[in-house]
């Protein structure tokens, strides 16, 4: 009888902790390619063509130049650290994160915006900006 209560109370509580608990959203899944300076997990989420801005910097690449030019980025700013500050919703299924990284003495606001594209949420521009 006990086991049988373990079971059932088991196999509830699977099915109703949030789906979250399994798969990381998007905005944290970069952030956390982010905080460790992973080029390949941010690219991961481009979309076929995205913005990039670093410093005043801005252009338009594709997935894999976008990968290059982050990997480039964090070599020369390795990353210390990354905090995901703020994070919203503009509409049709779109989402954006800001937050601050941390580079030897340097802070950059980052700013990724990420648009749902049929069953994917894929980023469609990021921006690194030197905080004073």
């Amino acid at each position: 009888m006990r086991s049988n209560f373990l079971g059932s109370a088991l196999i509830l509580l699977l099915f109703t902790l949030p789906l979250s608990v399994f798969s990381q959203s998007v905005l944290d899944q970069v952030a956390g390619g982010i905080s460790s300076g992973n080029s390949r997990e941010v690219a991961k989420y481009f979309d076929s063509s995205v913005e990039i801005t670093i410093l005043d910097r801005e252009s338009s690449y594709s997935k894999t130049q976008g990968e290059m030019v982050l990997r480039d980025f964090f070599s020369k700013n390795p990353v210390n650290g990354f905090e995901l500050k703020h994070r919203g919703t503009s509409g049709e299924g779109s989402t954006y994160g800001i937050g601050t990284m941390r580079s030897g003495a340097q802070q950059f606001r980052v700013y990724y915006y990420v648009k749902q594209k049929g069953a994917q949420q894929l980023i469609q521009e990021i921006r690194f900006e030197k905080q004073k």
